[in-house]
């Protein structure tokens, strides 16, 4: 399960464990959970000008990158909501994905918001370096 700043810094940057998570998501190395919120989410936040800028990018070039994310995903209905618990509502949208989807971790830069909600649902709460690794291990 990625958290949207994950997915800024994978645009941000081509040598970081993010992009490398983006590239895993896409060749199917781990099961990427997407619900509509969160994929609602990405979109907002990717396509904002000053990302769009800082990137160099143009809008349709963002969509097409999620659109093959959502090609790849699992898509995860939200049976359950549990708002808010989260002081960020977007961090719920995670948080709600990432149960209602069995995720075994949330990756994120944002570990002290999901850390309290990450044990009582015991979903584990990890850097993109660690998932990184982890996704490595398990297709050696």
């Amino acid at each position: 399960m990625l958290d949207t700043d994950v997915l800024v810094a994978a645009f941000r940057s081509d040598r970081g464990a993010s992009r490398q998570l983006l590239f895993a998501a896409l060749d199917h190395s781990f099961d990427l959970l997407l619900s509509v919120p969160l994929m609602l989410e990405y979109e907002a936040v990717l396509t904002r000008s000053e990302h769009l800028e800082a990137w160099g990018l143009r809008m349709e070039e963002v969509a097409l990158v999620l659109d093959d994310l959502a090609s790849v995903a699992r898509r995860v209905r939200l049976a359950f909501r549990w708002r808010p618990m989260l002081s960020d509502a977007n961090d719920d949208m995670v948080l709600e994905t990432a149960v209602n989807g069995d995720a075994n971790a949330i990756v994120t830069f944002n570990h002290r918001d999901f850390e309290k909600a990450s044990q009582e649902f015991h979903c584990a709460v990890i850097f993109p370096r660690q998932a990184l690794g982890e996704i490595r291990e398990s297709n050696t």
